[in-house]
């Protein structure tokens, strides 16, 4: 694995991937700590999210949970505050990571636009700040400890800053044309995804979602059977 540790040492000796690096800690910081606090709080997360459309229905249920949902908000401002520490920002980290999975994981499954952009961006961004800590991330795997680098290149990293623009391209692409059907947040916003003119079958898929309550799977269901029986 001496090309990682190679490519670890010339990242770590840039100046523009630390400037990338302090931006993963302090946006990702700035994300939990928001919706950390919410929780804390004792507010709905998303509140303004109708309970009758997916996600509205998962944070409904998640918010009468109790002391579970405040627990979600403690652990979510911890590792917050461990990323803003530089000597914390591993475990930090560690504890971000399976929180975020999670979130990424339910917001493509249940199809919300509110974090299908956002969730998988802050996943690579936490892994990029793993990768920043590849020291301790190889000590698991007992590879010999490489030397430190002193000073830093100022040199822009080009390549590397078009596959991040890749990837947030890619990211965004994919939740503009990766789901034939969204629930949307409204049945308004849900009917505008089908243009000008929803034909009856989108205006019953809208329904179902935002006035009948059913889940996702049902709608979806029930939408291509009768799209296949025409």
């Amino acid at each position: 694995m001496n090309w990682i540790d190679q490519f670890h040492k010339k990242v770590i000796a840039n100046f523009w991937f630390w400037l990338f690096y302090l931006f993963c800690r302090l946006s990702l910081s700035y994300a939990f700590i928001v919706a950390g606090f919410v929780k804390i709080f004792g507010e709905r997360f998303a509140s303004g999210l109708s309970v009758l459309h997916p996600m509205g229905s998962y944070l409904e249920a998640l918010h009468h949970t109790g002391y579970y949902y405040t627990f979600i908000g403690y652990a979510q401002v911890l590792a917050a505050l461990l990323l803003l520490i530089p000597r914390t920002v591993f475990i930090g980290a560690l504890l971000y990571l399976p929180i975020i999975v999670n979130i990424c994981i339910l917001s493509l499954a249940v199809r919300f636009e509110g974090s299908l952009v956002t969730s998988p961006l802050m996943v690579c961004a936490n892994s990029f700040i793993f990768f920043w800590h590849w020291e301790k991330i190889k000590v698991f795997f007992q590879y010999r400890k490489t030397t430190a680098i002193k000073g830093m290149s100022k040199k822009f990293p080009w390549l590397f800053a078009l596959f991040v623009l890749a990837v947030v391209i890619s990211v965004i692409a994919f939740y503009q044309y990766g789901f034939e059907l969204v629930p949307r947040n409204s049945e308004p916003d849900c009917l505008k995804q089908f243009g000008t003119q929803a034909t009856t079958l989108e205006q019953q898929f809208c329904r179902c979602i935002h006035q009948d309550g059913k889940d996702l799977n049902h709608c979806l269901n029930e939408f291509y059977s009768n799209q296949a029986s025409r």
